[in-house]
């Protein structure tokens, strides 16, 4: 056995092989492809088969291993291409945008990619047999090189250059890729991916999108699951027809009672659209105490559902209720899901007010947050305002994308109508003016949280749970990954960058009161320990493990 590992790319030639050599041979095959082949046929030419073996299987590398035994069944997300078969289909319809490359394709079934005849990878990676290790030898090399490469002596190095730097660059790109997975590393495959798209190497991205379209599935673990909505959006980028793929989306949208009834499972399955509300209904409820007439300004109002408790809350306070205004703003969206208009709305929370004994109007204004004027919203001398931002104002463009900068321009407006509070909840995620790759980074991390946290409480065999994921959170995803300028309407910032704009609009903290919070801390109790709720800095936050997921706070 050689003292030292080899210095340069050729080999030595050695009596044996062993386990040290192997390994770097291994460690090599992304570095050099020609180098390795002609190393290992130097290797293979001496008596290898005169000396022992001695235990180098044990260190053999993954990728050297029978690809149906190790591959695939040791990783903990026991990932199978018939499992992918049955599960994996395209979600958002990218198949009308891209084709697969044309390239090879490795197989996880362990036969060569050039001829369906080849037998499988043996489970050892060192054989005391030379014509079985030749054997593997033009395996390897017909997957390095392609199915021509045993006819070295007529290749032109001037060809390699011109020519096929690509399809050598896509071929590592698969080893590397069926090193990780061994280890289950499907997140690792996505980054890489989308590290290879960002830095333009298009052949590269294309090989692997199609190796991780065998990984990922709708119906896996929470990173395969949310891997088919991230691969789609890398395809979409690819493609450049992220915004096509988008709109095609909203056309196969459900029915808009079987949308409400998703968006309702996914409201009860997971504290964030509650916590949310909550916190947000707390500080009003807390800034109104002593008031007679209080005029809300929801720039959501989707269903109306916040408010319902809101409703309740006065109509039980000490000394009878306010009289009570709602502004709806609202836009075509979410008209969708409900069915109609805005006036849906007005007579379901109209009907409750009645039944409640609470004085109330509603008024509709059908426009997005960025057409608002003051005039659309029709306040009054005599009330008290109060504004709600929930989830909202992360999809107001700001100057990044608009010299007209809707995200502080409203803001300036709301403060001109001298609210007595404001609420805002947003989700905790960095994704506004971030740069493609560490932004599919900040996505990917954040959807691995909340996936994780809707796999406990919403069971794998549920049949809506599909349903739930690719209609409620599939389209954001791809928005994010696949868009650019004003066609990436899905822009979040951390609180810190929200305090700063509503500081620079003239607005102060506004902490929530700790029945709030104390209230919250009972709600958390019906769901899963792992979900975590902090306060700090006057503000809420609501995370899953170690990850914030949504930020709460209040302003006047």
């Amino acid at each position: 056995m050689p003292s030292q590992e080899p210095e340069t790319e050729t080999f030595p030639i050695s009596s044996t092989v062993s386990a040290r050599e192997m390994i770097y041979l291994s460690q090599s095959f992304l570095l050099s492809s020609t180098n390795i082949i002609a190393s290992l046929e130097q290797i293979m030419s001496n008596r290898l088969y005169n000396e022992p073996v001695l235990e180098a299987e044990a260190y053999c590398l993954p990728h050297f291993q029978t690809l149906e035994n190790q591959l695939w069944s040791n990783s903990r997300s026991q990932i199978t291409r018939h499992e992918a078969s049955h599960h994996q289909y395209c979600t958002l319809d990218s198949s009308k945008f891209y084709k697969s490359p044309s390239t090879f394709s490795f197989s996880p079934s362990g036969s060569s990619p050039t001829s369906q005849q080849d037998s499988s990878i043996s489970d050892s990676c060192i054989t005391d047999d030379v014509g079985d290790l030749n054997y593997k030898l033009k395996e390897i090399k017909s997957m390095m090189l392609g199915p021509d490469s045993d006819n070295t002596d007529s290749y032109d190095s001037n060809n390699l250059q011109r020519g096929t730097h690509s399809e050598i660059d896509c071929k590592r790109q698969k080893m590397g890729l069926m090193m990780m997975m061994p280890r289950g590393d499907l997140k690792q495959a996505l980054i890489a991916c989308a590290k290879a798209l960002s830095n333009g190497h298009l052949v590269t991205a294309e090989c692997l999108m199609a190796e991780l379209r065998m990984l990922v599935s709708v119906s896996g673990e929470p990173i395969q699951r949310l891997g088919a909505y991230m691969l789609e959006g890398l395809v979409a980028r690819l493609a450049s027809s992220g915004s096509s793929i988008c709109k095609a989306l909203r056309c196969k949208e459900p029915a808009s009672a079987e949308l409400l009834s998703y968006m309702h499972i996914l409201y009860e399955v997971c504290p964030y659209f509650k916590f949310g509300y909550m916190s947000a209904n707390g500080a009003i409820a807390e800034a109104m105490k002593d008031e007679d007439r209080v005029h809300i300004i929801d720039f959501q109002i989707a269903q109306g559902s916040q408010w319902i408790t809101l409703i309740q809350a006065f109509a039980a306070r000490p000394g009878g209720s306010p009289h009570i205004r709602i502004t709806g703003i609202d836009d075509s969206t979410s008209a969708y899901a409900r069915g109609g208009g805005l006036n849906i709305v007005g007579r379901r929370l109209s009907r409750l007010a009645k039944s409640c004994g609470v004085p109330f109007e509603f008024h509709a204004a059908a426009m997005s947050g960025c057409e608002v004027r003051p005039e659309n919203l029709g306040v009054r001398p005599d009330e008290a305002v109060a504004v709600n931002f929930a989830f909202v104002l992360h999809q107001v463009p700001d100057e990044s994308v608009s010299t007209q900068n809707h995200r502080d321009r409203l803001l300036r407006l709301v403060k001109s109508l001298s609210p007595k509070v404001v609420t805002l909840v947003e989700q905790e995620s960095n994704t506004n003016t971030s740069a493609f790759f560490p932004r599919f980074i900040e996505t990917l991390n954040y959807y691995s949280a909340m996936f994780e946290s809707i796999d406990v409480s919403l069971p794998r065999n549920h049949k809506e749970r599909i349903n739930v994921e690719q209609h409620c959170l599939a389209r954001d995803v791809v928005n994010i990954i696949a868009c650019e300028g004003s066609e990436r309407v899905e822009r979040h910032e951390l609180l810190g960058k929200w305090k700063s704009r509503f500081a620079m609009a003239g607005f102060t903290p506004y902490p929530l009161s700790s029945l709030v919070n104390a209230t919250i801390k009972r709600l958390l109790e019906s769901y899963c320990e792992k979900y975590k709720l902090e306060e700090r800095d006057g503000a809420l936050y609501l995370g899953w493990m170690n990850r914030v997921l949504v930020a709460s706070c209040a302003w006047r």
